[in-house]
């Protein structure tokens, strides 16, 4: 299929990066099929129709995050023998099919199953994947190429629930109406992204580079002092203390991410808010999210990377802490819009910052050995919360811990010297 993409490249005057970014954008999009904030959707009327309790519907997306921590070195593995494009292709297809037949499902094990596939797919493949084909289509563009990754993101997350919700209310006296959303959502994800995957994505720029005007962005003219045009061996990057510094961080930030997110509906509900209302500041985070990826996607292009991460982290703590104000409904929305642009950074920045210092060739592989921090991040961060809520009957001591894990995110960045100063 690449001729298509020569024939694109070489009839338009544009940089075909930006068709990888739509391509690699489209799966981001797509994947919330698979995210929380969907299956949040159907956990009353699949409990209502099946009889299942709660908590062993939403038990799906716990034990699949779990077992990301496990797939994650798989994916990098796959992604770094066979591309980005074939295992971007086959994991949307598998998620599509997944989330059709969830809607012939009827016992707790097939759906734990299908729902799984998707949730790993939502965790690893199409993470590592859509990041590393941006990676390697860009340098000068990076931060903001993967910005808007992250606004693709941001958009599935707030519109995949909404469109499953509006599915199920078309006929909402029946029973079997959260059966014909997933069959819809499994097809949405097929219709917007295999096309795109399919027909125009190529994995490295080499394969039709024309060697004109149009690829000096592959040159290095970045602000950004961390940026590098080599790269260094999944082998020798394990040996490097970044690495292990950075995968921490991502653990921490991951652990807020979830310890906030998970819980924060509730939150907004004990603070006397309106469930209506609470389930609406989601949205409003989710909104914070798409503009902190590409705010944090053109700082990164312009500053440190680290310096970036670093500010990151302090903005994600203080975030954090501001939920102990909320008393009312303006303030809900206020501070979820902030809390979310905290977010969008952490779309951006780790697999930009891990690209400037280890170099593109290697990258998907290396993603694959940092990624399960933030797989154990996201699954021990919510459990940590509630239990602080089980014990004390508040949430109020969690995000004082939030902001402490925040300030030891930020040391260990400062920590985290530079590659070229180890080896």
């Amino acid at each position: 299929m690449n001729q298509l993409a020569k024939f694109i490249e070489k009839n338009t005057s544009f940089y075909y990066g930006w068709i990888i970014v739509a391509g690699s954008g489209s799966t981001m999009f797509v994947r919330n099929a698979a995210a929380t904030l969907t299956i949040a959707v159907f956990v009353y009327p699949m409990s209502e129709d099946l009889g299942w309790s709660r908590t062993l519907i939403v038990g799906a997306s716990s034990l699949a995050g779990i077992l990301s921590v496990f797939i994650s070195p798989l994916s990098g593995y796959l992604i770094q023998k066979y591309g980005s494009k074939k295992t971007l292709f086959f994991s949307i297809s598998l998620l599509g099919i997944s989330s059709l037949l969830i809607s012939r499902t009827f016992n707790p094990i097939t759906f734990y199953i299908l729902f799984g596939i998707g949730r790993i797919i939502f965790s690893s493949p199409v993470q590592i994947g859509a990041s590393t084909v941006v990676a390697k289509w860009f340098v000068n563009n990076r931060g903001k190429a993967t910005g808007i990754l992250g606004l693709s993101h941001s958009l599935g997350m707030g519109l995949f629930p909404l469109f499953a919700q509006l599915i199920i209310d078309l006929d909402g006296n029946n029973p079997d109406s959260w059966r014909i959303s997933w069959i819809f959502i499994g097809l949405l994800v097929w219709l917007i992204s295999l096309p795109l995957v399919f027909f125009t994505m190529v994995d490295n720029p080499k394969e039709i580079n024309s060697n004109d005007k149009k690829y000096l962005e592959l040159k290095k003219t970045s602000g950004n002092k961390d940026r590098t045009l080599s790269s260094i061996s999944l082998r020798n990057a394990l040996k490097t203390r970044p690495f292990w510094m950075l995968s921490i961080v991502g653990f921490l930030t991951y652990f807020i991410h979830t310890g906030v997110n998970i819980h924060q509906a509730a939150y907004l509900i004990d603070k006397g808010i309106n469930p209506i209302f609470a389930a609406s500041a989601l949205t409003i985070m989710a909104l914070g999210t798409g503009v902190g990826s590409l705010v944090t996607g053109w700082a990164t292009d312009k500053f440190s990377s680290k310096y970036v991460y670093f500010f990151g982290c302090i903005w994600l703590g203080l975030s954090a802490l501001l939920f102990l104000l909320i008393s009312n409904i303006v303030l809900a929305y206020l501070i979820g819009f902030i809390f979310g642009m905290a977010l969008g950074g952490l779309l951006v920045i780790p697999p930009v910052v891990l690209a400037d210092i280890f170099g593109k060739d290697n990258i998907g592989s290396i993603r694959g050995y940092s990624e399960p921090f933030v797989s154990a991040g996201q699954a021990v961060g919510g459990i940590s919360a509630g239990l602080i809520y089980d014990f004390t009957g508040s949430y109020e001591l969690s995000f004082p811990m939030f902001g402490l894990i925040a300030l030891l995110a930020c040391i260990f960045i400062i920590f985290s010297s530079n590659v070229k100063k180890i080896n």
